[in-house]
């Protein structure tokens, strides 16, 4: 066979990438294809973040592929009918791509591997190259996945991950294959939407950052990943998200720096294996409730001004007021931030999560769906969490998570004169003081806000 495909998804880049190194193995020519999906944009899965971002890591794997003595060919429309194309005008006679874990991604294949098998030619699906562990690898007795992350990690832990594969030293690539110029983030920025303070994507970037953070940040990690103005975290997520560094070959490079740093880290890459694997196994939990289904949301006028309140910044908690300019700014948030938006959004407010997840989906350069929608879900109490009603109050997080209150004052000004943990609790200040600061009183008593939980819930 002299030809085949590699169409790159959530998998863009060259260092251990199982499909590209499988098609160079099984031919002479490889096409390296990318395909702008319709699908994707339709269902609003493309917003300016992550199509920045996305243009980035393109940009930087077409140049990787030139390096190497290809290409990268980029088209856009439906998946299926582009690569059915490539295939012909290349006479390929395989298709190889990692595997997706959503409902979309499923259906995707199928339709891929029908369309293919018409025209004589085969799809091959790879496992492990957006997780770290395939999806399916471990399962509990009696069911097809597990729905509590402590015995997942404790079989995950227990298992040999692939070994890391080279990146290729050379791509040859036939000639005449139509392409579309490679997307630029100037282009996305130009049309308006993406956050100032948006990081920069690609391979090069990501394995800087991940060396980088191998050699120092790691060994900081367990103790200062809550740590909301430490920033102690490894920013990965993105890179991850796009598959500009594997997963396998994070929790390789964290094991061999070792070191209690490097077991909490690999912990947190298990968290996002988990989330695969239960979207894989529960397509619908993407937008339904896993568990237990709430109906009693509260919806109307007052409930959509908290909503905008919230998204906005201005809810007069605050540590939530910064986590969400943080995300307004970066596309990005620490991950404590996540969590205390969210349980303010869901259990103080009493919001459906969906309204939640689909703002930060909205924003988050690292929007993943499984990971996204699953941790609103833990959150609110509708998903794996075996703790469903638990409820973080925001001013005791902030002192434990912000203490001198450093991260409330560089993302809220209004409060920057206002020193030490006093710029956690404004309404406290002296009325003098508070009347020359523009920012709000608090949207809701947090006593208030537990107990229409509670009553809501049953839990009182």
């Amino acid at each position: 066979m002299d030809t085949a495909v590699v169409l790159f998804t959530s998998d863009l880049r060259l260092h251990d990438h199982p499909p590209l190194r499988a098609a160079l193995g099984a031919a002479d020519r490889v096409v390296p294809l990318f395909v702008r999906d319709d699908g994707i944009a339709a269902a609003g899965f493309a917003p300016p973040n992550r199509r920045a971002f996305l243009a980035d890591c393109l940009t930087d794997l077409d140049e990787g592929l030139r390096d190497r003595g290809g290409r990268l060919v980029v088209r856009s429309g439906d998946v299926v009918e582009e690569v059915r194309a490539a295939a012909r005008e290349a006479d390929a006679g395989e298709v190889h791509m990692a595997a997706g874990v959503s409902g979309y991604a499923h259906a995707r294949e199928e339709r891929l591997r029908l369309a293919l098998e018409e025209d004589g030619r085969a799809l091959r699906v790879h496992d492990a190259v957006v997780t770290a562990l395939a999806p399916g690898a471990v399962v509990p007795s009696g069911s097809d996945h597990f729905a509590v992350f402590t015995p997942y990690h404790r079989r995950w832990s227990q298992e040999d991950l692939r070994g890391v594969l080279a990146a290729p030293r050379t791509v040859r690539v036939p000639d005449g294959l139509r392409s579309e110029p490679v997307p630029s983030r100037e282009d996305v920025e130009k049309a308006g939407g993406v956050s100032d303070g948006l990081a920069r994507g690609g391979e090069r970037e990501a394995r800087r950052r991940l060396n980088a953070w191998t050699r120092g940040g790691l060994a900081r990690y367990e103790e200062g990943h809550d740590d909301l103005a430490g920033d102690a975290t490894s920013r990965l997520s993105p890179h991850l998200h796009f598959g500009a560094i594997s997963p396998a070959e994070a929790v390789h490079r964290a094991r061999a720096a070792g070191g209690p740093g490097a077991e909490a880290f690999v912990r947190q890459v298990c968290w996002r294996d988990f989330h695969h694997q239960v979207l894989a196994a529960r397509p619908a939990s993407a937008a339904a409730d896993y568990r237990e289904r709430h109906d009693r949301w509260r919806s109307g006028k007052q409930a959509d001004a908290d909503v905008r309140a919230w998204k906005d910044g201005r809810t007069g908690y605050p540590v939530v007021d910064a986590a969400m300019r943080q995300l307004q700014h970066e596309g990005w948030m620490h991950n404590r931030g996540r969590l205390l938006t969210a349980s303010f959004l869901t259990k103080t407010l009493y919001v459906d999560w969906r309204v939640g997840a689909r703002h930060f989906l909205e924003l988050l350069v690292d929007g993943d769906l499984a990971n996204n929608q699953l941790n609103w879900q833990w959150v609110a109490g509708t998903g794996t969490d075996t703790r469903p009603n638990r409820v973080l109050n925001p001013v005791r997080q902030a002192h434990r998570y912000d203490p001198d209150g450093a991260y409330v004052r560089r993302w809220v000004p209004e409060l920057e004169d206002v020193e030490g943990s006093a710029v956690h609790e404004p309404w406290k200040l002296p009325d003098a003081v508070r009347a020359r600061l523009d920012y709000p009183d608090p949207i809701v008593d947090l006593a208030d806000g537990l107990a229409r939980f509670k009553e809501a819930r049953g839990s009182g």
